[in-house]
């Protein structure tokens, strides 16, 4: 790849990431319209890479907050009062240093976690099949439009909702369980998510955080996996054009979801629903 193709692929890498229009649907266009090379393994862990940095940077404090809380809630008292894993709300009294913030930090780290356990199992479960059987424009196109179609609706509900809820590990789980879904190419992993989250009750932009914190090991896991791959394949590729494609993703990432997050509860999520139907459309047409 030369230096422009570079730019435009980890732009595109950072930008779909983390909306909700699915970052592979895009990164097949330029191949198809364009006919570009495959970009390899090596590029698709560097903008992977680029676009952790930008999520753990954006939510930074919030990330430490919850580690710190996650490792308090660890200790064998806190294990045994059984707060942590339940729905009732928590009071100042209930942690080991009387603070509610950490028990809701910690709660909500282990939320995630729980969260991600569905997709990995199924990613190693049925890796093989979505590789000879889901990788195809067909696919993509489809998942792109049945999945935009959920967007809207949840679009439609969170606009009839009169009072919105907080996350229990019930509605955790569910989206963990959507988060599966994530694994057929066109889905998109942060909209299949906060689409349940917005079905299941919550908030717009409840739903975004709670998606973006759940990218998080996913994007870890899946860049971990891939570098395990490049290994055994030893791929040729250019240490200055990954450096390009971490930076460039990072960048456009952190920018994305600070925009996204800021014009979300203003704009919601029609926009994406269109884009998303226009895009199917397109890719059905290139068939």
């Amino acid at each position: 790849m030369d230096t422009i193709q570079t730019i435009v692929l980890a732009l595109i890498q950072g930008i779909t990431e983390f909306l909700p229009i699915s970052s592979s649907a895009h990164l097949i266009l330029p191949a198809q319209i364009l006919a570009w090379p495959d970009q390899g393994i090596a590029f698709d862990v560097a903008v992977h890479v680029g676009s952790l940095i930008a999520v753990v940077t954006y939510f930074r404090q919030d990330i430490q907050n919850m580690i710190v809380a996650w490792l308090q809630s660890l200790r064998p008292q806190a294990l045994s009062s059984g707060v942590i894993f339940s729905n009732n709300d928590l009071s100042a009294g209930n942690s080991a240093n009387g603070s509610k913030v950490n028990l809701d930090d910690a709660r909500l780290a282990w939320m995630v976690i729980a969260a991600t356990l569905p997709a990995i199992i199924a990613a190693l479960l049925c890796k093989d099949f979505i590789e000879a059987h889901l990788r195809s424009t067909t696919v993509i196109a489809v998942a792109t439009i049945f999945f935009g179609l959920l967007l809207g609706l949840a679009d439609i509900r969170s606009r009839r909702q009169s009072e919105v809820i907080k996350i229990t590990w019930q509605i955790a789980l569910l989206i963990g369980f959507a988060q599966v879904f994530a694994l057929i190419p066109g889905t998109s992993r942060s909209g299949v998510t906060i689409t349940a989250a917005v079905l299941l009750g919550l908030s717009k932009t409840d739903s975004a955080r709670f998606s973006f914190l759940l990218s998080i090991p996913i994007i870890t896991a899946a860049g971990a996996y891939a570098i395990l791959e490049m290994v055994s394949e030893q791929p040729i590729f250019s240490w200055s054009q990954l450096a390009l494609g971490v930076a460039v993703s990072a960048v456009s990432a952190y920018l994305c979801i600070g925009l996204f997050l800021k014009l979300l509860e203003r704009i919601g999520f029609m926009p994406f629903v269109w884009y998303r139907l226009a895009l199917g459309a397109i890719l059905l047409a290139i068939i």
